[in-house]
């Protein structure tokens, strides 16, 4: 199915469409329109112009707006869902929940809007003050440009789009040209409902010039982006003068204490290190374990992770299916093997069919190998052997990244050490860092970037801004 692109709400067709085909069988599932800076040039201007009259709709209109997708996509559940298995190989049991996800995440974002609120001031507090209402109001920031990634074609696009257009904000989406119908589908849902806001929304694709013209420009006073470091650092570079939230992965990684349900904890830690094949900005990468339970656990995260199925993603049962594409694959392998010439030992996996992956945890690592300082982005685990938690809680923080750490534990004490003194934006107890609820703040330090998602926070630090009013 052709994935076109939108003027505004003005559906256009392009002369030449580039295929998509499944990672996992390689048929083409879809396509979607080459575009160039030309397409990007006349979207910024309907989106420019669109941005006067977005903010002037009705809050109820822009709340009915949401819902109405929300609803619609509860019907669609299945054929989006499919379409999200297509393109990228998910398994559809997890392509399923991503649907799901995304209608709550359009739910949160329509009961979000309703608690961001001004504030009065008494101007009398200061002797240099006069009797006068004082207050400030939040109002849409004008265009936002939304540029998301391939592991979560749906919901990272409604992360963005969802409160931006609610907020009264006109949005310019460019997607993953990896999944351009899932982005498509979605879009169409928006601009096809009775309450949309005309031109409030676009659609543009990737094509020679489309993000230099984006990103330089003027237009946009947000830009959201999900991605890369590198990426990140070169829209920073660029963008100018405007609001930039990055969201660019991690290194996630958890200890396993002592005190731990030993049995929990691996069962958790195959999750988080395999889930979606490891593509997840919160994989788990890095198992820090006591070294008086580093064999039990070992053994017991082995025997969980064998009973991951691999295979067909269009089969119910399979957790693991394709990465999503040759290049990732032969970086796994090329890391993989570059561990293994340094002296690390896998303990299972370390086998591939295509790019089918076996899920691999590694063992015998060092900090100075890629499977370890780096995102690893793939169906792999280290495991490393450590005297305490104060020894764990230092490799952790030696990272560049910090988005999620977790910690296992039925110490208190340590809880609240690690809480406070492990370096990144989430922390969690007692389960795998990958653990994302969608109506919290997300976002991470150091190189994992800047900004928050979850409805609520990314409607204060990045679709809205503080106008002062002082009435004498």
């Amino acid at each position: 199915m052709k994935a076109k692109l939108y003027y505004g709400s003005t559906c256009k067709e392009k002369k030449e469409y580039k295929e998509v085909r499944s990672p996992y069988d390689g048929r083409v599932v879809s396509s979607f329109g080459v575009c160039d800076a030309t397409d990007a040039k006349a979207i910024l201007e309907i989106a420019h112009h669109a941005a006067l009259h977005v903010k002037q709709i009705p809050l109820h209109q822009r709340t009915n707006w949401l819902l109405d997708v929300a609803q619609k996509l509860e019907r669609e559940r299945e054929r989006i869902a499919l379409c999200i298995t297509d393109e990228v190989g998910k398994p559809i049991a997890f392509s399923r929940v991503e649907v799901d996800r995304c209608i709550e995440t359009i739910k949160l974002s329509a009961n979000a809007i309703l608690h961001v609120n001004g504030e009065t001031f008494d101007t009398t507090a200061m002797p240099s003050g006069k009797k006068s209402l004082a207050f400030y109001k939040r109002e849409p920031v004008g265009v936002v440009l939304a540029i998301t990634p391939f592991n979560f074609p749906l919901n990272l696009v409604a992360h963005k789009i969802a409160p931006a257009l609610v907020a009264g904000n006109a949005v310019i989406l460019k997607p993953t040209s990896q999944a351009p119908r899932t982005a498509y589908e979605l879009v169409k849902l928006f601009i096809e409902s009775p309450y949309a806001s005309k031109d409030a929304l676009s659609l543009i694709y990737s094509g020679e010039g489309v993000n230099e013209t984006l990103i330089t420009s003027e237009i946009p006073r947000v830009i959201s982006f999900t991605g890369s470091v590198g990426v990140g650092r070169e829209i920073m570079q660029k963008a100018g003068i405007k609001k930039v939230a990055l969201e660019l992965g991690g290194n996630a990684a958890t200890y396993i204490d002592v005190s731990a349900d030993v049995a929990l904890a691996a069962k958790r830690c195959a999750v988080g290190a395999f889930i979606n094949s490891g593509q997840v900005c919160i994989s788990l990468q890095r198992i820090y374990v006591h070294e008086s339970i580093y064999e039990s656990f070992a053994q017991a995260l082995v025997e969980e992770t064998k009973r991951l199925h691999v295979g067909s993603p269009y089969d119910e049962k399979t957790f693991i299916g394709p990465m999503v594409n040759e290049a990732a694959v032969l970086k796994a392998k090329r890391w993989i093997q570059s561990a293994i010439d340094e002296g690390a030992k896998p303990l299972c996996g370390f086998t591939y069919n295509g790019l089918l992956c076996a899920p691999t945890i590694m063992a015998d690592v060092n900090e100075s190998m890629a499977i370890v300082c780096e995102e690893v982005f793939a169906p792999i685990v280290s495991l490393i052997k450590v005297r305490d938690y104060e020894e764990a809680k230092n490799k952790m923080n030696a990272s560049d990244y910090g988005l999620q750490y977790s910690i296992f534990c039925n110490d208190l004490a340590m809880a609240q050490r690690a809480i406070d003194e492990l370096e990144a934006g989430g922390i969690v107890i007692n389960d795998i860092p990958t653990l994302r609820f969608d109506l919290q703040p997300y976002g991470g330090i150091k190189q994992s970037g800047v900004g928050k998602e979850g409805p609520y926070f990314a409607l204060l630090d990045d679709y809205t801004q503080i106008k002062s009013v002082v009435i004498c």
